[in-house]
């Protein structure tokens, strides 16, 4: 197997928040319903959406970047296990299938007011 391309990005937690709320809407576009919301019914914390908000630009950047990827395209869910996944359909897929990656690697943390992710796209 072979690394396809690997993205890296950060998202100033206390920023992303600010841009929620000033943009109505704005999370329904970035997120599916599974990443917004806890399996208790829930709203995932601010902190947990900008570590997804950050794998997904990761993700694209990992792709090189296309133009046309759709945020909803690509949803950051969690294992059972604690280790973080990523499901791909749609743009996103077929660009990926296109550059022929077959799986993904994620990485998310947030700290001291960052999240951050990294992708690693895999032949």
């Amino acid at each position: 197997m072979s690394i396809i391309g690997v993205g890296i990005d950060v998202a100033e937690i206390e920023r992303f928040e600010a841009s929620l709320k000033r943009t109505p809407g704005m999370a329904e576009r970035l997120f599916v319903r599974d990443e917004l919301l806890l399996p208790n019914g829930e709203r995932r914390g601010v902190a947990s959406l900008a570590a997804r908000f950050a794998a997904k630009e990761a993700l694209a950047k990992a792709l090189g970047a296309p133009a046309g990827l759709l945020w909803t395209d690509a949803e950051v869910y969690v294992e059972d296990s604690g280790r973080p996944r990523l499901r791909v359909k749609g743009s996103v897929a077929a660009k990926a299938a296109e550059l022929g990656v077959r799986s993904w690697h994620v990485s998310l943390s947030h700290d001291a007011g960052v999240a951050s992710a990294v992708v690693i796209a895999e032949a």
